[in-house]
């Protein structure tokens, strides 16, 4: 048994307890957050941007019942995680309230709209490609450096948790945009994946450059099963077919990826999420979790309420917990709730090599 394997086999009766007991033995740890939409908590408001969510409904039940930039009725993945590890949300890094000890929480770096691409979402403008995320994640550590001093900020990184959310806006706003598009032309489906991985897979290793150690990877979600795909796609409320051979193709080839670069860095520093399977057990079952539906957004207007975008004129549920999709592209506040516990406490089909729980249990365990 290796080490790593007695580490986990000593913490099993530890983990049956909850997370939140297991946090106070660790000390508060900083959060990052790179991505899009999905993760975003409102670095887009300071945009000039068609990418955002800053204006009602958006935020009908987060505690300020206010539009924050969330793609969310209320909360988002990141703040529940934030939650389920006893921090504060971090805040979006444009935000001019992040200043001072508030840095020392950590920063969201995500934009709406961006991909592992450059040219992904390029119809939204000002968006912050991930590569000038990294670029300001680099600036974030020289701003902490100027508080704690250069040893403390590595210390700081190294030891905080990471997430990282990238993909879907590669196929729903780039390869199948427009029918034709330029990246269509120029690679058959499995070639631009792969293309999509081997540049990903740059992004994820200048991520353990710049000093993550423990960093989670999203997949994409079933692409051809939200709203708005099945407003464009479906006759009969199936699933697109072509975004959902390219999820297939996409999710195992990142898997993959993020084993070879453990292999090649010699410790489990990535976690690979399979958020398409995690979305996959509501979007096909949705009454066994207590949805009314997986096929209709909540918000907005068309076939499965999955046309244009979410807004004050759209039509909008009175009961946003028994819908799976807050708005044609992004799952409701309940439905991340689900996401990120089995983030927390997935088995390996869910969280490989482990789960959250247990990367607090072996860190806490590591510091004693």
């Amino acid at each position: 048994m290796d080490f790593h394997s007695v580490i986990v086999a000593s913490l099993l009766v530890g983990l049956a307890a909850p997370l939140c007991s297991l946090v106070p033995q660790a000390e508060a740890r900083a959060f990052f957050v790179f991505g899009d939409s999905l993760v975003d908590n409102g670095n887009n408001n300071y945009l000039a941007t068609s990418a955002r969510a800053d204006s009602y409904p958006y935020g009908i039940d987060y505690p300020s019942h206010r539009a924050t930039g969330r793609f969310s009725n209320g909360f988002n993945i990141p703040d529940l995680i934030s939650q389920a590890i006893g921090e504060e949300s971090t805040l979006p890094y444009l935000s001019p309230e992040l200043t001072g000890q508030r840095l020392l929480n950590g920063a969201n770096f995500a934009s709406a709209g961006v991909g592992v691409l450059n040219d992904t979402g390029i119809q939204f403008l000002n968006i912050i490609r991930i590569f000038k995320q990294l670029e300001y994640f680099q600036q974030y550590q020289q701003r902490v450096s100027a508080l704690i001093g250069e040893e403390q900020t590595q210390q700081l990184v190294n030891r905080a948790l990471v997430l990282i959310t990238l993909g879907g806006n590669d196929f729903v706003n780039n390869y199948y945009l427009i029918p034709f598009s330029a990246r269509s032309r120029q690679f058959s489906l499995p070639d631009y994946v792969r293309y999509v991985i081997s540049e990903y897979k740059k992004i994820l290793m200048r991520v353990y450059e710049l000093g993550a150690r423990r960093v989670l990877v999203t997949g994409t979600g079933p692409l051809g099963c939200v709203p708005a795909e099945l407003a464009l796609h479906s006759v009969n409320g199936e699933c697109a077919i072509e975004l959902q051979r390219a999820a297939a193709l996409f999710n195992p080839q990142l898997a993959q990826t993020i084993n070879e670069l453990n292999s090649e860095i010699g410790s489990d520093v990535f976690v690979a999420a399979n958020t398409n399977r995690m979305t996959m057990d509501f979007v096909s079952n949705p009454q066994a979790y207590g949805f009314v539906t997986s096929k209709i957004a909540c918000c907005g207007q068309g076939p499965y309420n999955g046309i244009g975008l979410c807004t004050s004129a759209s039509n909008l549920c009175p009961n946003r917990d028994v819908y799976a999709f807050w708005d044609p592209f992004h799952p409701s506040e309940r439905a991340n709730r689900i996401i990120v516990q089995q983030i927390l406490a997935g088995s390996n089909d869910y969280m490989h090599p482990m789960n959250l729980s247990t990367i607090m249990a072996v860190d806490a365990w590591m510091k004693t």
